[in-house]
């Protein structure tokens, strides 16, 4: 592997929100600040393929960057603001924002979709960024959503992300969903989650119904699967005593600090 591709590798695996940690501790290793243009196309595959948001000079809401919105040269755009700009990878910052007009053959179902999944997040997500795009052929619609949450204070960072492609003709909705969650206090544990969607006979007026349900089940099965590791796979990662020698009561798992009261961390 080359040098190049090993730091982009780097830069494409960085947890949410610690994008800019983890290029400074790469300048710091290679001792070099001057390497962002080596690392431009990592920036521009990450951000791209996270979701990345930023707020627009002068706007209060933040807009999503992928590769379905992207106009090429570094510029995208976005529907509910009706705005094209272009986006520094490097620094997330937006800027040089003009009006943009869409032009697709499914004009008025953008407008329509967008609405209706801005309802959707709303009820469901404290604070997200969605858009729908056209596709490149201009056959399908691209429907995304993401939902970030940083709290470095408390050492953890954690992004939801979902991504579909409906299909007007054949009425078949197909997608993704991700969750991506970093803790790290006294430790370092990480939760990467993909949850495939396919759906057919999925009308025009049902589409968001339809991803509000898919992600509602995958939501309550997440919260499943988290209750049942108390009485297992949490069990069986450390002995009965652990440092502090009192043993540790597994029904209040859920509150307890990962690493000071199980790992008897200093703090």
């Amino acid at each position: 592997m080359s040098a190049d591709k090993a730091l982009g590798s780097f830069i494409e695996s960085a947890p949410p929100g610690e994008l800019a940690d983890v290029t400074k501790a790469i300048k710091s290793i290679l001792e070099n600040d001057n390497v962002d243009a080596k690392l431009a196309p990592a920036f521009q595959q990450y951000n791209e393929e996270q979701f990345t948001t930023t707020k627009l000079p002068g706007g209060a809401t933040e807009v999503l960057v992928s590769k379905h919105n992207s106009l090429g040269d570094g510029r995208y755009y976005d529907v509910e603001t009706q705005s094209s700009f272009d986006f520094d990878h490097a620094t997330g910052k937006a800027s040089a924002v003009q009006s943009f007009v869409l032009e697709s053959q499914h004009e008025h179902l953008v407008k329509s979709l967008v609405k209706s999944l801005a309802t959707h997040t709303s009820e469901h997500y404290p604070k997200s960024s969605h858009g729908v795009f056209p596709t490149a052929d201009d056959s399908s619609l691209a429907i995304l959503t993401v939902a970030n949450k940083y709290s470095p204070a408390n050492y953890w960072n954690g992004r939801w992300r979902s991504s579909y492609i409906y299909n007007p003709s054949s009425s078949s909705l197909a997608g993704s969903v991700k969750v991506d969650v970093h803790y790290y206090e006294d430790g370092n544990v990480r939760l990467l989650t993909n949850k495939e969607v396919s759906l057919s006979g999925v009308s025009e007026r049902d589409v968001i119904r339809q991803i509000a349900t898919a992600e509602k089940k995958y939501q309550e099965d997440l919260n499943k699967a988290f209750a049942q590791l108390s009485e297992g796979a949490f069990k069986s990662l450390r002995r009965q005593l652990p440092i502090t020698r009192q043993k540790i009561e597994w029904e209040k798992i859920s509150g307890y600090n990962l690493g000071r009261d199980i790992g008897g961390g200093r703090r």
